[in-house]
């Protein structure tokens, strides 16, 4: 992502507790390899990583309120600020202190419409630290929201001459070195997810998800698996019962039978066993799934093996497909209970 970002500095999106990777691993590794701008969502978050990144800046999204202001002072963050009541509140408090500028450019989500930008531009207030927006719909490059914000965008920044401008998230990245700017503000990519649909640069597996074999159980046909007894043994089944469930973050919308979403996917979601698929059978629960192992042949997978949820045999695309959600959600689901190892 810093390659593809061109002349532009490459930060990173860490919110989230990097998108559920573990942030006080993530942020310490990408500063490492030289980021020296992070994102969080709250000042809880940026608090958590300041004593990982010193010297780093440290934005934080969600801008800043009286219950956050002396945190925010107390581990040196800088506020987006997002509204012009929060450019008050700041100015007002803050002595100075730096901050960065949310632009809504068409997403209709949080940052000041171009009027309040004009407003502010005009204000006694001390100029930002940065200036920003964030695309809508640049996942779908071809998008027209994307031209627009692009426009509106450009019209904006001389309002704040000499002020680092940032646009760009991980499909941002994309769309060309126009959207680059002087700080890109990748994501998703950074953990795996590839930001793009058909983008012919797929990303290195990040996470791998994996969970264990608590038994092996052997099923008539016309048995029946799980809750509501939804899913009807076609055939005698060899089943392995797994310790995950949706209190892991494995959505119950990858239950092989009794949810809504089968009525639109066919295909619920799988697992891998030396990078052979084997699909859930009936529903999802709190902790434990089922998996159909018949076709692995008899006494091939063991009580005590592990098998494959996300990583290199399943992407994190097609897990959440499987899911009926976006690769973002997955990884941020990923639960407490996963025994997780980190490695380089």
């Amino acid at each position: 992502m810093r390659d593809l970002s061109g002349q532009a500095r490459c930060g990173a999106a860490v919110k989230a507790d990097a998108y559920g990777v573990g942030a006080d691993q993530a942020a310490p590794r990408l500063a490492r390899e030289g980021c020296r701008d992070f994102f969080v969502a709250d000042a809880n978050e940026g608090a958590r990583l300041r004593p990982l990144l010193t010297g780093a800046r440290i934005f934080v999204l969600n801008g800043v309120f009286e219950t956050s202001f002396a945190q925010t002072l107390a581990h040196d963050l800088i506020p987006v600020i997002n509204s012009p009541e929060q450019a008050a509140f700041w100015s007002e408090g803050s002595d100075g202190r730096a901050y960065a500028l949310h632009l809504d450019t068409g997403m209709n989500r949080l940052g000041l419409i171009p009027e309040q930008a004009a407003a502010h531009a005009q204000s006694n207030a001390p100029a930002p630290a940065l200036l920003m927006s964030h695309f809508a719909c640049a996942d779908e490059p071809d998008h027209p929201l994307n031209a627009r914000q692009i426009e509106v965008f450009e019209a904006l920044k001389p309002l704040f001459p000499g002020v680092e401008a940032s646009l760009a998230n991980s499909p941002g990245i994309h769309l060309g070195e126009h959207t680059h700017h002087d700080l890109t503000r990748p994501g998703i990519a950074l953990y795996g997810g590839n930001p793009v649909a058909g983008l012919p640069i797929v990303m290195d597996c990040v996470v791998t998800a994996k969970a264990r074999v608590l038994q092996i159980r052997q099923a008539k046909a016309g048995q029946t698996v799980s809750y509501s007894a939804a899913q009807v043994l076609p055939r005698d089944t060899t089943i392995a019962v797994l310790g995950i469930g949706y209190a892991d973050g494995f959505h119950r919308s990858l239950s092989g039978a009794g949810v809504p979403l089968r009525s639109a996917i066919e295909q619920g979601g799988s697992a891998a066993f030396d990078g052979v698929m084997v699909p859930v059978i009936g529903k999802v629960t709190m902790d434990l799934t089922m998996f159909d192992v018949t076709d692995l042949g008899p006494g091939v997978v063991k009580t005590g093996d592990w098998l494959e949820l996300i990583g290199p045999a399943i992407s994190l695309e097609e897990a959440a497909q499987a899911a009926g959600t976006v690769n973002y959600e997955l990884l941020t689901s990923l639960g407490s209970r996963y025994a997780r190892h980190y490695t380089g």
